[in-house]
């Protein structure tokens, strides 16, 4: 995949799904700038000349230094792939209002925020390629993902329109849908019976990895996807495309 000497730009850059991505891209030999809330990641593998970048991609002023500085620094960007973004699992009628507002403007203006400023300078160079990472409970109704579950399938709709009004600028921008990830926030909001219930309805029967949406990401950066835009790519062992599945060992014991 040609990407050597191209610049990105990832955010969420410095845990989980982010770090991965950084690598990832690192790895294939882009320039490659990890933009985070936080600067501080003992994930981070500094040999590969990843650039710490601190941002609040809720805030218009943070985004535009954080641009501005990547332009002044490397002069142009290619790739963003934004993976900044938080999670709450709570049942619909126990979701405050407050949560609520808090997920959409962090998950989803973020995406706006971000995707706009980066969109800019790549429609003024006439390419450019964003990735937003997404969930497969933006596409399907999973329990407890009132707040997350409507941010990312609003991602999604805003990474369609994005794709059909950019197309033209040659900027190209897609959708991975992670599904169960071994990341630190999976971590802490799948209990013992959420992990259970999630293997069960994931074909592959596991959780996946940073690095397989990296993957994914990496090539939706590349020129190898030159044609493909406004797409959704589900990374989840089939899950978003499993229909009845098997009763489970568990399920065939306790019967």
């Amino acid at each position: 995949m040609r990407v050597a000497e191209k610049v990105a730009i990832v955010t969420g850059g410095l845990s989980g799904i982010g770090v991965a991505v950084a690598a990832r891209l690192a790895r294939d030999g882009m320039i490659v700038v990890a933009a985070d809330i936080s600067t501080q990641s003992m994930a981070l593998d500094r040999t590969l000349g990843i650039h710490p970048f601190r941002v609040d991609v809720t805030d218009q002023d943070s985004v535009a230094t954080l641009v501005q500085a990547v332009m002044t620094a490397c002069g142009r960007l290619d790739c963003l792939v934004h993976c900044a973004g938080i999670g709450r699992v709570l049942p619909f009628l126990e979701t405050p209002l407050e949560t609520f507002d808090l997920v959409l403007k962090t998950n989803l203006y973020g995406t706006f925020i971000v995707g706009q400023a980066c969109a800019r300078v790549m429609a003024a160079a006439g390419r450019g390629a964003i990735v937003n990472i997404g969930s497969v409970s933006g596409l399907r109704g999973n329990a407890g993902r009132a707040a997350y579950g409507a941010s990312k399938g609003a991602i999604v709709t805003l990474t369609e329109v994005m794709a059909v009004e950019l197309a033209e600028h040659g900027v190209r921008v897609n959708v991975v849908a992670p599904g169960p990830i071994e990341t630190p926030l999976t971590a802490t909001q799948h209990d013992a019976d959420a992990r259970t219930s999630w293997i069960e309805a994931v074909p592959m029967r596991r959780y996946g990895r940073p690095e397989d949406v990296a993957s994914a990401a990496a090539f939706l950066c590349s020129d190898d996807a030159c044609y493909i835009t406004g797409a959704v790519f589900a990374v989840d062992g089939g899950f978003s495309g499993g229909g009845i599945l098997p009763r489970s060992k568990r399920q065939e014991t306790a019967s």
